[in-house]
């Protein structure tokens, strides 16, 4: 006999039963953030994951290497939009591309792009979501805000149509948390048609996958420009070898003399660290959704194990020091997921531009701890698992796969480092500014 409620039992579907397995609301617990659209929302994506991307996960993370057809599955399932969208659909994107679960375009919200992140989340690791659709949640919401209507019925609408691929193409060998020691060219010729791109990228994510790379380029005058470069002649990729996310695509950019007409650049000339910085904070929330679900993940696997592990007499979960373990694992992950509600809630009810300025340093701050918190959690996890935590398939396949995909996590988006200290002087000027404008208007400083 239950004491919960016929409703509150209809809204735990789905998921796991275990402990920290599935968010609250997931769970029946009731939240002002979801409703009957999110939880449509959950049942469609975790159907998709479960059909085309659990049977295959250890096979295409083995291969290092994702099936081109899945991408266009992606696209007609309604995925690809979307996740470019982040928290709001653009009114030019409405009714143009499916959207998955039949959500309209007018209820969409940063709750449902957090759904369907999550959801991918559930193959452990990041390697497979970062293949598929890194670059369409990473550079695409760059061309929509910056871009020429040239850029968005080209470029972007193929990319949401499925019928091609891209990748943001930042990092550099000697250039990665400092984005303005950037040394990739770009030289006006001297017909002033083109540029011509030389230098390289590397360590990008689905950069082996991609037709198209939206890259940051430093011109002759020293200022930076935010460009889309067709995959074409003088453009190399060469597949990068990583310890972890290994079915990323992950790619070594080589860039010779070419060329790269001006229509392709992204807003105006001289503008792309502008650009390129505004575009961090959906990158830094983005791996914060991974981070939260691969804790999860950790949670959900291990409690199995040690339901089912006896040494001494007694089931794992019998023992003290284990429950302790699960106890703080627990603390760490439902804090992030609460934390990450929050950031969201609050992004919704503030413009754009009110979000960058109040809410940049929060976001750095919140990615940096969704790293550390990761860390702790699948390190407990393999703790408690022993060997099989560290055994590729099987029961602790999922476990050992956030294990070496963990720094994929902590260090692209910037460094826990950085973002600290980032998030401290964001939160001073913050502060600074406000006080200035209070006593502008008859306020008094604190």
């Amino acid at each position: 006999m239950t004491i919960l409620s016929d409703s509150i039992k209809s809204k735990w579907v789905f998921g796991s039963n275990l402990p920290f397995a599935e968010a609250p609301w997931a769970r029946g617990c009731p939240s002002p953030y979801y409703g009957d659209s999110h939880r449509r929302l959950r049942k469609a994506m975790r159907s998709w994951v479960e059909e085309h991307l659990m049977p295959h996960a250890e096979e295409w993370e083995a291969s290092g290497t994702l099936p081109d057809a899945l991408y266009q599955k992606a696209a007609d399932a309604g995925l690809l939009m979307p996740m470019a969208s982040g928290a709001r659909i653009h009114p030019s994107w409405r009714g143009k591309y499916p959207i998955i679960g039949d959500i309209s375009a007018d209820d969409w919200d940063g709750f449902h792009d957090f759904i369907i992140h999550d959801e991918f989340g559930r193959v452990g690791g990041i390697g497979i979501e970062n293949g598929l659709i890194g670059g369409v949640t990473l550079a695409v919401p760059a061309i929509r805000k910056f871009g020429s209507e040239k850029l968005q019925q080209t470029v972007v609408d193929s990319i949401l149509s499925g019928r091609s691929r891209i990748a943001l193409a930042i990092t550099e060998p000697d250039a990665g948390s400092d984005v303005q020691g950037l040394q990739t060219e770009a030289q006006l010729s001297e017909s002033g048609s083109h540029f011509i791109i030389n230098g390289q990228k590397k360590w990008i994510t689905s950069g082996m996958y991609a037709d198209c790379f939206l890259t940051l380029v430093k011109e002759t005058t020293g200022d930076f420009t935010l460009l889309v470069i067709p995959r074409g002649e003088g453009l190399t990729t060469k597949h990068m070898t990583m310890s972890g996310s290994t079915a990323a695509g992950t790619a070594f950019v080589d860039m010779d003399n070419v060329k790269v007409s001006l229509d392709m650049i992204v807003g105006e000339r001289g503008k792309g660290l502008k650009y390129i910085m505004s575009n961090f904070n959906h990158e830094r929330l983005f791996i914060g959704f991974q981070a939260l679900r691969c804790a999860r993940v950790c949670l959900e696997d291990s409690i199995t194990y040690a339901m089912n592990r006896e040494t001494f007499g007694k089931v794992l979960t019998e023992h003290p020091v284990i429950r302790l373990k699960f106890a703080n694992m627990s603390r760490e992950t439902e804090a992030l997921q609460s934390w990450i509600e929050s950031l969201i809630f609050q992004l919704s009810q503030l413009s754009a531009a009110e979000g960058e300025f109040l809410l940049a340093g929060t976001t750095a701050q919140l990615k940096a701890h969704s790293g550390i918190v990761l860390e702790h959690v699948v390190r407990e996890a393999i703790q408690i698992m022993g060997g099989v935590g560290l055994t590729r398939g099987g029961r602790g396949g999922r476990v050992e796969r956030i294990w070496r995909d963990v720094k994929a996590i902590t260090v692209p988006g910037g460094s826990e480092e950085i973002l600290l200290d980032l998030a401290t002087r964001r939160a001073l000027k913050v502060s600074m500014q406000m006080s200035k404008e209070n006593r502008g208007v008859g306020g008094s400083r604190l």
